[in-house]
């Protein structure tokens, strides 16, 4: 099935950010900013991608480290469709009704995996409010096709809160990824401007509910800074994570994808990011990812390395 968005009409996808006032984007300072991707690798990744009919958050998000991820073949798959249900402020991936779910995308992603020789794959998705799981079926099956189809490959899931979806996330659970990722996104205080259609509390008891679930799982969380949070905040949810046992941390900056999306605030700087990470690590993570380009599934292979080391030797 093809579920190809026509991007050429992209704020008609976007009602909520078309009708909000424009936000100038600011200049990068000169610590986050990237070079267009040259490699040919990267061309060989991206034509791998289209063959399998393949969404990534890499395009869709427009995140500055592609050139970099897929001149080395690290790519986060994007399944469900293109378009999401809900409209956070942040977010550059498309707005509006979804179409059915594509039967063949969990063998179209294991196949692209195997092609690739992954050995560490992160699985991401829209939100899916259309279906009555959430789309926890559809990302189990994703799980399972790529262990048949590479069961070397480790895998990471980044996936949706399953709000008012009850007990759905438990059938990705059972599907036994090696890492449980659910992104807090921002402070509390700034949810109903950032993430609206979601809930602080219900994101942080997901996290918890799947520790509990499956206490061997690594569970993993990240957010954005220079939305107008302040350090204070940033601390707190980070002791919010450690009270629901998660075990790995990303911090990175927020970079506005157009001027409808929401403002950034101010960029902060790499200094104050290696605060973070210190203060992080003193509440006890196992694993902190904060700079100023860290985002959730960047270096996520390295990073799986060093959780296992990391619990390995806690456990000492």
């Amino acid at each position: 099935m093809d579920q190809t968005v026509d991007k050429a009409e992209p704020k008609l996808r976007h009602p909520e950010k078309r009708n909000r006032p424009d936000s100038p984007i600011t200049r990068k300072p000169k610590w986050i900013r990237v070079k267009a991707p040259t490699s040919p690798v990267y061309f060989e990744t991206r034509e791998i991608m289209r063959k399998n009919n393949l969404v990534t958050v890499c395009e869709e998000a427009a995140c500055p480290n592609i050139g970099e991820c897929w001149s080395k073949r690290h790519a986060t798959m994007m399944i469900m469709g293109e378009t999401c249900t809900r409209a956070c402020t942040f977010c550059n991936v498309a707005t509006g009704k979804p179409l059915a779910l594509d039967p063949f995308e969990p063998f179209n992603v294991a196949k692209a995996v195997k092609t690739m020789g992954l050995k560490h794959v992160v699985v991401t998705s829209v939100d899916r409010d259309d279906l009555d799981d959430g789309g926890a079926q559809h990302i189990a099956d994703t799980i399972t096709a790529i262990r048949d189809a590479s069961p070397e490959t480790t895998i990471e899931v980044l996936t949706p809160d399953f709000l008012k979806k009850g007990e759905a996330y438990k059938i990705v659970v059972e599907a036994k990824p090696d890492v449980f990722n659910h992104n807090l996104e921002t402070v509390p205080r700034l949810y109903s401007e950032v993430r609206p259609g979601a809930r602080y509390f219900n994101s942080l008891r997901l996290l918890d509910d799947v520790k509990s679930e499956d206490p061997q799982s690594f569970t993993k969380s990240g957010i954005m800074v220079g939305l107008g949070e302040s350090k204070e905040e940033v601390f707190q949810v980070m002791d919010d994570l450690r009270s629901a046992n998660v075990d790995f941390l990303t911090i990175g900056q927020y970079l506005q994808p157009t001027p409808k999306h929401h403002r950034i605030d101010r960029f902060v700087t790499p200094d104050e990011f290696e605060e973070y990470k210190k203060m992080a690590y003193g509440k006890g993570f196992l694993l902190v990812s904060s700079s100023p380009l860290t985002r959730s599934s960047y270096h996520a292979d390295e990073d799986f390395a060093q959780l296992k080391q990391a619990r390995s030797q806690q456990g000492q």
